[in-house]
């Protein structure tokens, strides 16, 4: 699904040569940098930066990773995307078997006035409270968050910033792929996405990665309208790779309003 060497080719091709030092005219050609710019800057060897892009140099030392983040522009998520590429020979995780225990859907179902559920690391929805159910118009166990933004194309219209959704939506499946690189219920996903998908193909493409923890969600409900929520992601601490997310409205605001004549028609 993911390897280092594919990582640090589409990585070297993004970074502008001119924040690294390195002067460029009308004459160049090579998007981004050079193998043997990267090498150079990296302070390794050419021959052994270009076997690491040839996926034939296995298990880079902690140092190396440090020049090729540095060089490549590697932010903190990134870069700990970049270590768990490296060491996939050493450490596969298995995936998680997701199960829901009764205590955890009692805790969700308390939650009052804020959409709540859990979801695991390929965007499946595991459980709900009712007002989740309400906000996405479906049962939510065996909801799958990727599947609905790029393949439901009649539901788009629920998603007021869809760009921003999928790039956050491709981002966490590059983030599952690296740490779960032998997950073939996840590989079976990202396969089917890029089969039906042109937007998700372009996007995974980029290989960009992103860990959403909170930030804005807007959705436009077709009964209630627009919903200005806030969303906070809190893994839960048994590792198994599963968030419980909320998404919450201001007090007094339209979006509150919105939320409890969700409620009020449900």
């Amino acid at each position: 699904m993911d390897d280092l060497a594919g990582y640090l080719r589409t990585r070297r091709s993004r970074v502008v040569p001119a924040t690294v030092g390195i002067p460029t005219d009308s004459r160049r050609r090579v998007e981004g940098l050079r193998r043997e710019e990267v090498a150079h800057l990296s302070g390794v060897s050419v021959d052994y930066y270009v076997r690491l892009e040839q996926g034939r140099a296995t298990q880079p030392s902690e140092q190396v990773l440090d020049a090729l983040a540095r060089v490549l522009g590697l932010d903190e998520t990134e870069r700990c995307h970049l270590d768990r590429l490296a060491g996939q020979r050493r450490r596969r995780a298995k995936a998680p078997a997701n199960k829901i225990r009764p205590e955890l859907q009692r805790v969700i179902d308390l939650i009052a006035g804020a959409p709540a559920l859990i979801m695991n690391h390929r965007l499946e929805a595991l459980a709900g409270n009712r007002l989740a159910e309400l906000l996405f118009s479906r049962p939510l166990p065996g909801f799958n968050i990727a599947r609905h933004i790029f393949l439901e194309e009649d539901e788009r219209g629920l998603y007021a910033d869809w760009d921003d959704c999928t790039l956050d939506v491709v981002g966490h499946l590059r983030l599952s792929a690296g740490h779960y690189p032998d997950d073939r219920r996840l590989a079976e996903l990202i396969g089917e996405l890029a089969m039906h998908s042109d937007p998700f193909r372009r996007l995974w493409a980029r290989a960009e990665v992103r860990a959403r923890t909170h930030g804005r969600k807007a959705y436009r409900h077709p009964l209630v309208g627009l919903l200005e929520l806030h969303q906070e992601n809190f893994a839960l601490p048994d590792g198994s790779g599963m968030e419980l997310i909320t998404l919450s409205a201001a007090p007094g605001s339209a979006a509150a309003d919105g939320l409890r004549l969700l409620t009020s028609l449900g």
